[in-house]
């Protein structure tokens, strides 16, 4: 299949760059490092291998591109009001949109601005990071499940999967908001404790008081999940997180990459649409309610 990537920063010119490597046709839109990619090729630096695209397909702009099988949506949430713009040149009456994104609620928003198009959700597990032109940074893991949202053709889905796995990416299909919710049980402490006390992951799990606090909040997630009809979290899952995160390199989670460069942060389907399911549910997520308030208390202080 043809794949576009829109979003290559990180997460999408990682995965892009595994389809490409492994054969398939991958189309990249970028913006800051695009001279810099089409004359020098795009590096990726992995713990499972690193190689080197020499001459990627690059663009500045969707409309040069062509119509794809699969867009791969890897944007900060805080631009998908792009998207209506940057999409439409994509998509042909059977396009597959993958959204990697953060958060809870973000495909019932990008399926009302796109009524007709099939979404699926990406929940990527990678540490992962892209801080100088055309250079991926693949610090550990790197697998993503697979949440169909509203794509009718299964087979599609399937074999877009299929692809994935024989390109490297370890890729398997889950329901859909078991995936969300999973996600959610590592995003939700992380990303913004990270910021809150400026610190990284291993720090906060090296702390008894914040190594408390982070499962304390992860139980937050799982009982919300719970209390939304949502199957497969527990205190378990939870265990699972939190060694797996131990096991990781010291890491800056994206949240934090985006307060340390002074970037709007993705605190509305991160934090405040979660919680405010949850209430509507009856749960109250009071920690992360209140770390929430923090995260729009910090970046009002630099962004205004």
């Amino acid at each position: 299949m043809k794949y576009a990537i829109v979003g290559s920063g990180a997460i999408g010119a990682y995965y892009g760059a595994k389809l490409a490597y492994a054969g398939n046709e991958v189309h990249f839109l970028l913006h800051s490092d695009h001279d810099f990619v089409r004359r020098n090729g795009l590096q990726v630096d992995s713990c499972d291998g690193s190689f080197h695209l020499d001459s990627p397909s690059v663009y500045r702009s969707t409309a040069e591109m062509p119509r794809c099988d699969v867009v791969i949506v890897a944007l900060k949430t805080v631009n998908n009001h792009l998207l209506p713009s940057l999409l439409p040149p994509l998509l042909a009456s059977d396009t597959l949109v993958l959204l990697i994104q953060n958060g809870i609620g973000v495909e019932a928003d990008v399926q009302a601005m796109f009524p007709g198009v099939w979404l699926t959700a990406g929940l990527a597990f990678i540490c992962s990071a892209k801080t100088t032109p055309g250079t991926v940074n693949h610090q550990c893991y790197g697998s993503i499940n697979i949440g169909n949202y509203s794509c009718p053709d299964k087979s599609k889905v399937a074999r877009m999967i299929a692809e994935m796995q024989s390109a490297g990416i370890a890729s398997a299909e889950v329901d859909y908001n078991e995936a969300r919710w999973k996600k959610a049980v590592w995003n939700m402490p992380f990303n913004g404790l990270t910021v809150a006390l400026n610190t990284q992951t291993n720090c906060l799990l090296a702390n008894p008081s914040t190594r408390t606090l982070v499962k304390e909040m992860m139980m937050e997630v799982v009982g919300a999940a719970c209390a939304l009809g949502v199957n497969g979290l527990d205190e378990a899952f939870a265990d699972k997180m939190i060694q797996n995160t131990l096991e990781m390199t010291p890491y800056s989670p994206s949240m934090k990459l985006d307060f340390d460069f002074k970037r709007p942060m993705e605190i509305e389907y991160l934090y405040s649409r979660p919680i405010v399911l949850a209430r509507e549910a009856g749960f109250e997520m009071g920690k992360l309610a209140m770390l929430e308030q923090q995260l729009r208390f910090i970046q009002t202080q630099y962004l205004g």
